[in-house]
């Protein structure tokens, strides 16, 4: 009501004719302009922006300056604005310039009244205060729903999801609104020209068909939260949609997939998806799979085939190696988001790939993580100071094991339906030499002796992810699955006499692979063979589902992996745990 009869009393003083106070509200506000304020009390700073004559105003200022200040600011700033442009023209006239020291009205209203200038500007900005410059009206939205990042994808195609990457401040992406576009036709699009635009879809991800392919595709989002609406962003495709590779490696698996599990079960994936860093180098491109297409082994458009086929899996675990930190950030997360899950990342030391496990929000809850770098574990903590004792006898064995950056990632999750359900999940990629089972022995050792910490300080089941760079035959194997390893196992002797050590090693969990011991999991051209495993407890589950993999003709299609129509030189293991 106060601001309903302050918009009358404008209305009056300035000699308007007399209308009902709805109508006067109605035009006033239609003929308002907007100002947005972001002032949030973890910061000393505030901003205030706006549009005045086309140009746009963007002040930072201190949240505990006088208000006073701020409205002198803004009016000397359009004296100035105004000075060059009399000059210019006058200038161009040869004439001299007119005199335009005249100060423009530039004050601050709240409920009808005019807000002190000694005011803070931290108290003064409130939301639907109103701002008066010159002959214009501002409406004051103090820290409205605001994108602080929203971008597409570089590569777009077609039957891929193209989910953008979005950040929203005092808002919800659950809240946001989202409208697709397609060019009406090919370079149909020109700046300032909105004609050329054909509503495509309303959801935050678009997949768009082959209809598409040679048009550009805009985006239309819109911030918001339970209250209210901010700013909207257009975004624009840098480039058009292209063809996709047709039937992918994947696409049979998710015949079996269609539908998020309910409560009593849990969709468990693994995979390693090879890391861009490794996939552009000259070796990879030369030697290690010159059979595969250049474009196929760029990052843009391996992602959209790993968003593609993850999404696909409607998982509600899903460990990952060979992860980019770039790829995490600006592909994996946001389109994973988009999909109901949220994620954790570790980079290893000096690299610029590490682990990421996400989870289905709806079905678990993040309760601790406790990720460590191996070799330091077993350098300073002193659970391990036997096994480090042991490898110290080998100072050419305990070096190279120093220098490896092999990290365990571990996530304790709870169940959203069931709180007494927790999961510690393990997630890890061990040392790849194929004359490294000594250096991965150790470092499964290191391991299992950090899980079973986690495991009594959050007890629950384990589920142990990853890339052990092992075949079923190797001792690291045996050690997970039958729960322990002699001293003069082979693979202590894996790379010679000189890294020799030879110890007894035991395993404090009972695990199974839950996908059995699958012909391989990797296939490049010089190698096959089965290095991926998903270890599970059998105490409080049991392998519901095991989804098959890809076919021997399906892999091989292009040679071998990766190829166009599969993004990673490793297969995904999909299975379905049942509570019991």
């Amino acid at each position: 009501m106060l601001r309903r009869a302050f918009l009358s009393g404008l209305f009056y003083r300035r000699g308007l004719p007399a209308v009902d106070n709805n109508t006067a509200v109605r035009r006033f506000y239609r003929r308002m302009e907007r100002a947005v304020v972001r002032c949030v009390p973890w910061e000393s700073k505030l901003t205030i922006s706006f549009t005045l004559d086309g140009s746009h105003k963007h002040m930072l200022r201190d949240q505990t300056e006088e208000l006073g200040k701020v409205l002198a600011r803004i009016s000397n700033s359009i004296i100035k604005a105004r000075g060059k442009g009399k000059k210019a023209k006058a200038n161009k006239a040869g004439e001299a310039a007119a005199d335009v020291s005249e100060e423009p009205v530039v004050r601050l209203y709240f409920n009808g009244d005019f807000v002190s200038e000694d005011s803070l500007n931290s108290d003064a900005w409130q939301d639907g205060a109103v701002l008066q410059v010159g002959e214009t009206k501002y409406k004051i939205d103090r820290n409205p729903p605001t994108f602080t990042t929203a971008e597409l994808p570089a590569s777009l195609l077609a039957g891929f999801p193209v989910c953008p990457k979005l950040e929203v401040e005092f808002g919800d992406l659950k809240d946001c609104t989202f409208t697709w576009y397609r060019e009406s036709s090919p370079n149909a699009h020109a700046p300032g020209q909105d004609g050329c635009w054909v509503e495509a879809g309303s959801e935050r991800v678009f997949t768009p068909s082959n209809l598409d392919i040679g048009l550009r595709v805009k985006l239309k989002c819109t911030p918001g939260n339970e209250s209210r609406y901010g700013v909207a962003k257009e975004l624009v495709s840098s480039g058009t949609v292209e063809a996709g590779p047709g039937v992918c490696t994947f696409d049979n698996r998710h015949m079996y997939t269609k539908k998020v599990t309910d409560a009593s079960t849990v969709r468990v994936v693994s995979y390693n998806i090879l890391a861009d860093i490794y996939a552009q180098t000259e070796l990879s491109k030369t030697v290690l799979y010159p059979y595969c297409a250049p474009y196929a082994l760029e990052l843009d458009y391996r992602q959209s085939l790993v968003k593609k086929e993850l999404s696909g899996y409607n998982a509600d675990i899903i460990c990952l190696q060979e992860v980019d930190k770039g790829a995490f950030s600006d592909s994996l997360s946001p389109a994973l988001d988009a999909f109901g899950m949220d994620g954790v990342f570790r980079i290893k030391e000096k690299q610029h790939e590490g682990l990421a496990t996400f989870y289905r929000r709806s079905k678990f809850k993040l309760i601790s993580q406790h990720d460590i770098m191996l070799s330091e574990a077993l350098m300073k903590d002193a659970v391990h100071s036997m096994l480090l004792e042991k490898v110290s006898s080998n100072p050419t064995l305990k070096e190279k094991v120093v220098q490896r950056s092999t990290t365990l990632q571990v996530t304790v999750l709870q169940s959203v339906s069931d709180p007494s359900k927790t999961v510690c999940v393990g997630n890890t990629h061990l040392y790849w030499h194929p004359k490294g089972g000594n250096v991965r022995l150790i470092q499964m050792a290191v391991a299992l002796k950090h899980l079973k910490q986690v495991s009594e300080e959050h007890p629950g089941t384990l589920l142990f992810c990853g890339d052990f760079n092992s075949t079923p035959s190797s001792g690291l194997f045996q050690l997970l699955s039958q729960g322990s390893l002699p001293e003069d196992h082979s693979d202590w002797a894996s790379n010679g006499p000189e890294e020799l050590v030879q110890m007894e090693l035991l395993s404090p969990f009972r695990l199974t692979s839950a996908c059995g011991e699958p012909a391989y999991t990797n296939y490049v051209g010089g190698f096959h063979g089965c290095l991926d495993y998903i270890f599970m407890e059998l105490e409080a589950l049991q392998v519901e589902q095991v989804i098959p993999l890809p076919s021997h003709q399906e892999v091989t299609t292009y040679q071998a992996l990766p190829s166009v129509s599969h993004p990673s030189d490793h297969i995904a293991l999909v299975c379905d745990l049942k509570w019991k």
